[in-house]
């Protein structure tokens, strides 16, 4: 008997009337929502405008999402095209089936779309979003769990996925493969947002080194899944794809370190001088508010000097005045007397 274990949803869909709700999908958009946000940031902390990013996913991520349904059928073209299976099937994308190489590989076809359209460098753009893929997949494969597919081998550990009767699936208890692989994701973006602050990753090498410690992941996991793949050489097909990948990541990170040391200055054209006339405003509206109060401030004060003129003199200041005036002609007199006398 089982102490302790990841409950599988009885149901990934909720049907909304007649609109039904798939978990899966809304991992999926859950995902690319938190991948622009995130890359928004990133990329106008590097000098870019916002919004940029958002335009070019635009482009990006209906290509990565026909790339990454493409790389599902054709790898596991058996099953849509097989005896007694349905083609149409292919098209079902909510119901699973999205490789990530596909996803990547055409989503990058679209972002140079995008990039050539708003002048920008895709390395730059890539290098801004890459933490923020990362995040994106550790939110998307949790569609896997609403759907109760690729976990991995049966085991009895406490954190084991348990796996209900379906088809073409064993009730049991399971290795989560979907959870490793999207905590793995996380601490890519991490490795990833780190290493690019620490040594200032630039043309297209913050990517790059997603790629590969991705890559890193995916083949010791994909080795523990036990739905049905095609293999070569005794192993999995993606796990082949991932060490293909893994290494020339690897060396486009060595070979564009020498070839383009550094970052880019500039990743957007024009950013600089709307940042800088956005500033400029400031400037002018913080000085027109400054004169504003100097000159309130002016006026209050020949305000107060106007009524101290105006002001009536203080009880008794007659008095003293009318008696001063009085000893002065007193002191006159005496004065006179004096000099006739002389005289």
């Amino acid at each position: 008997m089982d102490l302790a274990f990841i409950p599988s949803p009885s149901t990934g869909v909720i049907n909304l009337g007649p609109i039904p709700l798939r978990g899966y999908a809304f991992c999926i958009i859950i995902g690319v929502f938190v991948a622009v946000w995130f890359g928004n940031k990133r990329w106008v902390a590097r000098g870019g405008r916002s919004g940029t990013v958002a335009d070019i996913a635009v482009w990006a991520v209906p290509f990565g999402l026909v790339g990454g349904r493409l790389y599902h059928v054709i790898t596991d073209y058996q099953l849509y095209f097989s005896e007694g299976e349905n083609w149409v099937d292919a098209f079902k994308i909510w119901e699973g089936g999205l490789g990530i190489w596909g996803a990547i590989a055409l989503g990058a076809v679209g972002a140079w779309i995008g990039c050539r359209r708003r002048g920008i460098p895709l390395p730059a753009w890539a290098d801004a979003l890459a933490p923020g893929i990362a995040l994106a997949q550790a939110c998307g494969r949790w569609g896997n769990w609403f759907n109760q597919e690729l976990y991995g081998k049966e085991t009895d550990l406490p954190w084991a996925l348990e796996i209900s009767e379906g088809p073409n699936r064993v009730a049991g208890t399971y290795h989560p493969t979907f959870l490793y692989e999207s905590l793995w994701c996380i601490g890519v973006a991490l490795l990833v947002i780190w290493a690019d602050r620490r040594f200032k990753l630039g043309h297209g090498r913050a990517f790059a080194l997603y790629v590969a410690a991705y890559c890193a992941g995916r083949g010791w996991i994909e080795y523990m899944r036990v739905d049905e793949a095609h293999h070569i050489l005794g192993l999995r097909l993606n796990v082949w794809t991932a060490l293909i990948v893994f290494v020339l990541a690897v060396a486009y990170i060595v070979i564009s370190a020498k070839l383009r040391p550094g970052r880019e200055e500039i990743v957007e054209p024009g950013a600089a001088e709307d940042a800088e006339k956005a500033g400029d405003g400031a400037k002018d509206a913080a000085a027109e508010t400054a004169k504003d109060a100097s000159v309130e401030l002016t006026k209050d004060g020949d305000d107060t000097a106007d009524a101290g003129k105006k002001a009536d003199p203080a009880p008794g200041a007659d008095e003293a005045a009318e008696s001063t005036d009085a000893d002065e002609r007193a002191a006159e007199k005496d004065d006179t007397a004096k000099a006739a006398k002389n005289g």
